[in-house]
């Protein structure tokens, strides 16, 4: 399966279909059914975000009918947006070195230092207590109290969006992978995000909770109003939202619900033997499962597996 465009976000299915459309200048999607062996649908799909990406246009008329950008010129636009995205997290690093110094030096009015597990469950439960539109957080292990959020349902209930990113280490918890499924189907949109190394929640964009480090023998969390850090560690959620795999999947599932169950726990990076475990399988009968499921995709690996099955629409 190609994979060269990989690196600026494009699927190795969309980068086939691309070729295909260079290869004829232009093309409709049944003219490709022969050239890639899949149905004019998938193809139709595949040049749809094509188009999103500024790599195909579309010509004028009735039957659509595809034609390719200019490469170099198409592919120096994508590789800009990746290079802005980076620069955006080295912005991001220099806020959150501010933020750190400012812990250091003591608490100002933008910034408030608290101290203890107790303490810190109290700003959490405030935090959400407060919240009237939206909850926005990253969430990854050591858990000072219980990994469990039971202020949560009742917020959502009233209406507060909850938008949760996730890392990989948290799903290998007892509990937690079944407590994010019951929240997702209450309306949590969660993901997953591998390397993920921050703990965070903030409320309506006006009040963040960060502990200053993962030691749960000396608890100090950092409580944020509205400033230039504030705005900092927003625009670091966003980031860390925009590059993680969704958990949830409302909609047809076309790979079957243990499949995508399987893909899920694959991309968000869990160990086999922590994958086996929480779909209560053996570790051989996971790989088995993980291979035919790679195959039947498409994908070399399972990082090509969750950009094909993201942009399918499949998580």
């Amino acid at each position: 399966m190609i994979k060269e465009l990989a690196a600026v976000g494009i699927a190795p299915f969309d980068e086939s279909v691309y070729r295909a459309v260079l290869a004829r200048h232009t093309a409709r999607p049944a003219e490709l059914e022969a050239d890639l062996g899949c149905s004019p649908e998938r193809i139709a799909r595949a040049l749809n975000r094509l188009h999103d990406q500024g790599l195909v246009s579309r010509l004028a008329g009735t039957r659509r009918r595809y034609t390719a950008i200019e490469p170099r010129a198409a592919l120096e636009a994508l590789i800009r947006l990746r290079t802005s995205d980076l620069d955006r997290v080295r912005s991001v690093a220099t806020e959150l070195t501010e933020l750190f110094a400012a812990a250091q030096n003591g608490a100002g009015d933008e910034v408030e230092i608290t101290t203890g597990s107790d303490e810190l469950g109290r700003w959490f439960v405030r935090l959400q207590q407060e919240a009237r539109k939206e909850v926005i957080t990253l969430d990854r292990p050591p858990y000072a109290l219980t990994t469990s959020n039971p202020l949560e349902a009742a917020a959502l209930a009233r209406g507060v969006v909850y938008r949760s990113v996730y890392a990989p280490e948290a799903l290998e918890w007892p509990g937690v992978l079944g407590d994010i499924r019951e929240l997702v189907h209450h309306g949590e949109q969660a993901r997953v995000l591998p390397g993920l190394k921050v703990k965070l929640a903030i409320a309506d964009r006006r009040l963040a909770l960060m502990p200053l480090s993962l030691d749960l023998t000396d608890v100090r969390a950092a409580v944020i109003r509205p400033s230039a850090l504030l705005d900092a560690l927003i625009a670091y959620w966003e980031m860390c939202w925009r590059q993680a795999t969704p958990l949830d999947a409302p909609g047809e599932d076309p790979i079957g619900e243990e499949d995508r169950q399987l893909l899920i726990l694959l991309v968000s990076g869990l160990k086999d033997e922590a994958i086996a475990r929480q779909l209560g399988w053996s570790v051989r009968t996971m790989r088995r499962r993980m291979s035919r499921l790679l195959e039947s995709l498409g994908a070399a690996n399972r990082f090509q597996a969750g950009v094909i099955a993201a942009r399918s629409g499949w998580l």
